[in-house]
């Protein structure tokens, strides 16, 4: 039989290029993971002067070279092609790593996170692109959350092997060879894209039918070929939305704050706790070591801590894609954002009346599973879903800008409150801003509204 990309069946073809699509997720991620072990090391042990506020921008550095590079490789990927950007994204976090690695200084690990983070930005505004053009209709969300889901292996692979790095070290001064963890995934992703090709979808937009259909078979194989109604309907939607553009904001405000805010919100729990999450497993006593033992040993034993809670990350994805074709995903988002806050209330009282620490690694993994099962999926997810064919560009990207913001507004300001009222103080924030998120999520969705079936579960 001969199929069209819309309606082919899964085959194997779609999960390679989902997985090749999906590295990006899993180097972010990576990325802020290693982050967060390098800044303990420096401040610690290394350099015990950085302050507070210098904290917050090594940390927020790469987020914030993940905003410039998402809105800018974004554009020009539109304008000149997927394919060289999505090589050229990887080869970009690669020389950054090397020369972080070569010239360890604080100056210019800055420089080199945010280019970096510039780098895994373009992957951002790509890998779901590649995914959701290549993949048939009815599994189109399904795979894009699977793509999503892979940045749960970049919290656990870069955990484990800090860890291991960090246990067999007798000076904080090596983390610079951390780098060669960004240096050999981003290698990794630079030679299997080596065998990838241009979205057919880009080239018929262009007019380029015959490249086209030559990459369609190459992708999918030659029992798929490209659909050019498919690709005009696109066209004229693409048409709508520059002539549509004046009013987006008045059209679209309630969906902004449904799509955007709960994303920020969403930021501080995964990029915030997240960035500092060592740091916090340390100042909240939940490290499993001695009083006497070295400083670089407490960070060791914070990353190893800080390695349980990551796994959790994964099942809490694999439960968000069970829930997301059977219960509605707005629902899903409010009640992760609910269970997420309720359990960092668990953690806070057992902090504040020095409960057993089992309780309080129980509840900050059940923190990261029901935070992975909604607000980090669905965020992802949602803004497809909510706006309209002729304004889904748009939204989707301010979506994400917003939610890149409260990540880099969580992780700047997470170690300023651990310094003005500790533990407790960043624990009773983000319990509020867990609250918010499920709050906004409550009022503004748009479920309800016959304008959006598509938020409804499906039975396909």
């Amino acid at each position: 039989m001969q199929y069209t990309i819309d309606n082919a069946p899964l085959t194997w073809r779609h999960y390679y290029i989902t997985g090749v699509a999906s590295l990006g997720q899993l180097i972010g991620t990576g990325l802020a993971t290693l982050v967060s072990v390098i800044i303990p090391l420096y401040q610690l042990v290394a350099h015990p002067e950085l302050s507070s506020f210098m904290q917050g921008v090594v940390g927020a550095m790469d987020l914030i070279g993940i905003m410039v590079g998402s809105s800018i490789l974004g554009k020009l990927s539109d304008r000149y092609g997927y394919i060289y950007f999505f090589r050229i994204c990887p080869a970009i976090v690669c020389v950054s790593a090397i020369v972080a690695l070569i010239f360890p200084s604080i100056a210019v690990l800055i420089v080199c996170l945010f280019f970096m983070g510039f780098g895994i930005g373009g992957e951002y505004s790509l890998d779901s692109n590649y995914v959701s053009e290549l993949m048939p209709t009815k599994w189109v969300f399904m795979m894009v959350g699977v793509t999503k889901a892979m940045s749960a292996f970049g919290n656990i692979i870069v955990a484990g092997v800090c860890f291991l790095m960090i246990n067999d070290w007798t000076s904080a001064a090596l983390w610079p060879r951390m780098m060669w963890l960004m240096i050999v995934i981003s290698g990794l992703m630079l030679v299997l894209r080596i065998w990838f090709w241009e979205s057919p979808k880009w080239l018929l937009e262009k007019g380029k039918i015959k490249e086209a259909q030559i990459d369609t078979h190459r992708f999918l194989g030659p029992d798929v070929n490209i659909s050019e109604s498919d690709v005009e309907a696109d066209v004229d939607a693409r048409k709508q939305q520059a002539a549509r553009q004046a009013g987006f904001f008045k059209r679209n405000w309630k969906n902004i704050i449904f799509t955007g805010l709960p994303w920020a919100c969403e930021g501080l729990g995964v990029y915030g706790i997240g960035v500092f999450l060592p740091i916090l497993v340390m100042a909240l006593g939940i490290e499993h070591i001695s009083a006497h033992e070295t400083a670089l040993m407490h960070v060791a034993s914070s990353v190893k801590v800080t390695l349980w809670i990551s796994c959790i990350i994964l099942p809490g994805f694999i439960l968000g894609l069970i829930l997301i074709r059977k219960v509605d995903p707005a629902k899903i988002q409010w009640v992760g954002f609910l269970l997420s806050g309720v359990c960092l209330l668990i953690l806070l009282l057992a902090y504040d009346n020095h409960w057993a620490k089992w309780i309080s690694i129980i509840a900050f993994m059940a923190f990261e599973l029901f935070l992975n099962m909604g607000p980090h999926l669905i965020t992802y997810v949602l803004p497809p879903k909510v706006y309209p064919v002729a304004d889904r560009g748009v939204g989707s990207g301010i979506a994400a800008s917003l939610g890149k913001v409260g990540a880099v507004l969580g992780v700047f300001f997470i170690p300023i409150l651990l310094h003005a009222g500790g533990s407790s103080l960043v624990l009773i924030v983000s319990i509020i801003v867990m609250g918010l998120g499920a709050l906004i999520t409550i009022i503004f969705n748009p479920e309800r509204k016959p304008s959006h079936p598509a938020l409804k579960p499906s039975n396909t």
